[in-house]
């Protein structure tokens, strides 16, 4: 390894010393701990810690109660902070985002914590109380009034009370129970931006709407040719309202300099990607001679109004990039009373759903390997595209069995609810599935699918079939310990899940 490669991996990733079962359920509370030694410090710092009545983490205390579900693998992940690390994808990424948003005027937040109350996460941005993002198959609950963020939204009213600046970007790290999947993962990062103008600043309606379109002629230019198809109006009574709180010409120049914000970054980023494949061999040259194309899609969001979503025509079909609109003036009204009068914008999009595209990385579970065969392929700054290593046979197992007959809630399953199926009252959630197949096989398990189900015509019981892939990215493995772990997963989900196994 490299003098250079060996600075990398110290200065931009945590050792961690884990003394834990794999996978062990927060009902029993045992004690775990987490050393986390940061190698450019030489310091030891304790992640967290889970004791029979509270976790702390990062050295505060958070009571735990019959809410709390947040394991052990997935507070492990809290430290990495990948978008901080500047020759990681994820890293390169957000610079290349941040490049295109002059620093005068957007504020720049990128280490905000990712432990946010549920009225961060939920409440300011006027989620329904039944809103199965809610629920704790869904969402990582530290307590009842705690969680890990869901999205970088979390902190949106936050920053339109306190930020000084017209704009900001949020990058972060977030967290939610999902799939297994090579696209699908627990922790991921999100990127989002805001712009907002005050009318309080302008003698009238029409002098505000000059304003915004001379802030539109300022977007710097990019480098890259696109061309862009718009075909539906900047608003539509019924499929893209405009909020009663502003007038047409002020919801399009704020409609307008959003889309040219967003296009100008789309066309840096996708440059930059193509003429990374052109670089590997993958393209001719002749096709930098040729205009990306992209274009805006009518959407509901329901902190936006009208709303849109950007994609870009990439390897043969349309490649959904980002959500956006105008913001709803409920949600800057509501973050403080000084936000009353401002109007503006805001988007969303995630970062490892692009960074895949951009540098050609085939599984998500990649951005969280520490193998220096990944690593130093990439470097500050630089676009390249991905050259895989060998890559390791797969090894399936099934796991087959009846749902449980109990009248009580599954282990883990909230009583607000989620998207479960019933069974003689007893909720199944494949989340909660998800859930103990990667904290038993964690980055060993590369997806986990649903291959057969069944209900018995006589008992009316229904029966789940799941096959479970397992494939490390760095090395082989043996059948004795695949074997091991999934053993292991089946009885942690007769224990946990009241499943009858087949």
């Amino acid at each position: 390894m490299s003098a250079t490669m060996r600075r990398t991996l110290l200065s931009s990733a945590a050792r961690l010393q884990i003394r834990t079962p794999v996978y062990t359920s927060l009902k029993s509370r045992p004690l775990f701990r987490i050393t986390v030694r940061y190698s450019s410090t030489g310091s030891s710092d304790e992640c967290f810690k889970i004791n029979p009545d509270s976790i702390t983490i990062f050295d505060k205390s958070y009571p735990s109660d019959t809410w709390t579900n947040v394991p052990p693998q997935i507070l492990s992940a809290l430290p990495r902070k990948l978008h901080l690390q500047p020759s990681h994808p994820i890293g390169i990424l957000r610079t290349i985002v941040e490049s295109r948003f002059p620093s005068s005027t957007y504020a720049r937040h990128n280490t905000l914590p990712a432990i946010v109350s549920t009225a961060q996460n939920f409440d300011s941005l006027g989620f329904p109380m039944d809103h199965p993002g809610r629920s704790k198959t869904d969402t990582y609950y530290v307590n009842e009034k705690t969680v890990l963020r869901t999205h970088t939204s979390a902190h949106q009213a936050d920053m339109f009370r306190e930020e000084e600046k017209p704009g900001f970007l949020i990058s972060a790290d977030v967290y939610r129970r999902d799939a297994i999947d090579r696209s699908h993962y627990p922790v991921f990062h999100q990127m989002e931006g805001a712009r907002v103008w005050d009318r309080k600043a302008y003698a009238s309606s029409e002098e505000l709407v000059a304003a915004i379109t001379e802030d539109i002629n300022n977007i710097p230019p990019t480098t890259f040719s696109v061309t862009v198809e718009d075909p539906n109006p900047p608003h539509h009574a019924e499929r893209n309202p405009l909020q009663p709180t502003h007038s047409a010409p002020e919801a399009e120049a704020v409609a307008a300099h959003l889309k040219r914000t967003l296009e100008g970054v789309v066309a840096e980023v996708f440059g930059r990607a193509r003429q990374a494949k052109i670089e590997a061999g993958l393209l001719t040259p002749s096709t930098t001679e040729e205009p990306l194309k992209i274009r805006w899609i009518e959407a509901y969001f329901p902190f936006t109004s009208p709303s849109w979503e950007l994609e870009v025509w990439w390897d043969g079909q349309w490649l959904e990039l980002l959500g956006c609109g105008v913001v709803q003036h409920p949600v800057l009204s509501s973050a403080s009373p000084s936000c009353e009068s401002k109007l503006g914008w805001a988007f969303g999009l995630g970062l490892e759903r692009i960074a895949m595209v951009l540098f050609g990385i085939p599984d998500i579970r990649l951005f969280w390997t520490r193998d220096a065969r990944f690593l130093e392929q990439f470097g500050e700054g630089r676009v390249c595209w991905f050259n895989p290593y060998s890559k390791y046979p797969p090894c399936y197992k099934d796991v087959a069995f009846w749902l449980p007959q109990a009248t009580e809630p599954a282990a883990g399953v909230s009583a607000a609810g989620g998207l479960g199926e019933m069974q003689n009252g007893q909720v199944f959630h494949e989340n909660d599935l998800m859930e103990i197949v990667r904290g038993i096989g964690g980055d060993l398990v590369e997806d986990v699918q649903l291959i057969d189900e069944f209900t018995h015509p006589k008992t009316k019981k229904s029966s789940k079939c799941y096959r479970i892939n397992y494939r490390s990215m760095d090395r082989s493995l043996t059948n004795e310990e695949v074997d091991n772990i999934q053993e292991k997963v089946r009885q942690a989900l007769e224990k946990e899940m009241k499943v009858t196994l087949r």
